[in-house]
C-alpha cells in the first residue's frame, strides 16, 4: 500500500532535516534574531498565557517560558510536538507549558471560550489552504486590545529574488514548481491581499518588519557568512520602506480593538 503523504505543513519524519535547514543556517539565525528584537516588549512585558499556532520545535516560545510566562504550543505535527516537548523539559521550562497537536481550525473546539492577548503566529500562513479563513481563526482567538504577532512568506519578495537571479521561466508559470518540495512553501501571499484579510477582520497593523531584507539578493552567498555585518544591516533597515517590502518574510505586529 502506497504510504499517504503528509498534510501539507506538517513535518513529521523530518523534524531534524527542519531545524537543520531552518534554524543552523544564516536565514534561519537572521529570522530569529530578528522576531527577538520585534518580541522582545513582550518578552520581557507583563506575565501572560501566550497562544503559539504553528510552534514546530518550540525556539520561539522559549523565549517566553524562560521568562515566567505560559505557553499553549500547538502544531500539526504529533513528532514535533514531543520534541519541543522534550526541548523544554531539558531547558526546565516545561513546567510553564501545555502542548497540543491540532491544526489551527481545531484550536477554538480545544480551547472552548477562551481568548490570548498574545498569539505567535510564525511562518505557518503559508501552509495552509485558505488564508483569509486563518485569519478570521486567528482573530476569534485573540482578545480585545491583544497582539497577534503574525510572520509570512513575502510572495514579492520570492519574485524578486528569482528575478534577481534569472529564473524568468519559473515566475512565467506564476512562482509554481514543476515538483513540490515538502520543506518549501508553495503559497507564498502578496503582503496587500493579507493586509485585506486583516481589515476585513477588523484588525489594525501596529508595525511591520521584513525578515531577510538583503540576505537572500546577495550575488555572492559566501557573503552570507558574513553574519554579524549583515545582521546589523537587517536590524538597521528592515522597518524602514522600501526595504522591509522586499523581506522574504514579512513580520507584522497586529492589534485587535478594544470593544
Amino acid at each position: 500500500m502506497k504510504q499517504q503523504r503528509a498534510p501539507r505543513g506538517d513535518f513529521t519524519g523530518i523534524s531534524k532535516k527542519f531545524a537543520r535547514n531552518i534554524y543552523d543556517s544564516t536565514k534561519g539565525r537572521l529570522r530569529m534574531a530578528v522576531l527577538k528584537r520585534d518580541l522582545e516588549p513582550f518578552i520581557n512585558g507583563n506575565k501572560r498565557t501566550v497562544l503559539d499556532v504553528g510552534a514546530g520545535l518550540g525556539q520561539v516560545n522559549e523565549w517566553f517560558l524562560a521568562k515566567g510566562h505560559h505557553v499553549i504550543h500547538s502544531d500539526v505535527s504529533a513528532e514535533m510536538v514531543e520534541e519541543a516537548q522534550q526541548r523544554h523539559q531539558q531547558l526546565g521550562l516545561n513546567r510553564f507549558a501545555q502542548y497540543l497537536v491540532a491544526p489551527l481550525a481545531q484550536l477554538p473546539e480545544q480551547l472552548p471560550d477562551q481568548q490570548f492577548s498574545l498569539i505567535l503566529c510564525h511562518a505557518m500562513l503559508e501552509w495552509v489552504d485558505d488564508g483569509k479563513a486563518a485569519i478570521e481563526q486567528l482573530g476569534q482567538l485573540l482578545k480585545p486590545g491583544g497582539t497577534l504577532s503574525l510572520m509570512f512568506y513575502n510572495r514579492n519578495a520570492k519574485l524578486m529574488a528569482n528575478a534577481v537571479y534569472g529564473n524568468f521561466d519559473y515566475i512565467a508559470r506564476g512562482l509554481k514548481v514543476k515538483k513540490t518540495v515538502r520543506l518549501s512553501p508553495q503559497t507564498p501571499h502578496d503582503p496587500a491581499a493579507v493586509s485585506q484579510w486583516l481589515s476585513d477582520c477588523g484588525l489594525h497593523i501596529k508595525q511591520q518588519t521584513g525578515v531577510r531584507c538583503f540576505h537572500d539578493y546577495l550575488r555572492d552567498v559566501s557573503d552570507q557568512q558574513r553574519f554579524d555585518e549583515l545582521l546589523e544591516l537587517e536590524l538597521q533597515y528592515n522597518r524602514t520602506s522600501p526595504f522591509r517590502e522586499l523581506g522574504r518574510y514579512q513580520h507584522w505586529l497586529i492589534e485587535k480593538p478594544k470593544d
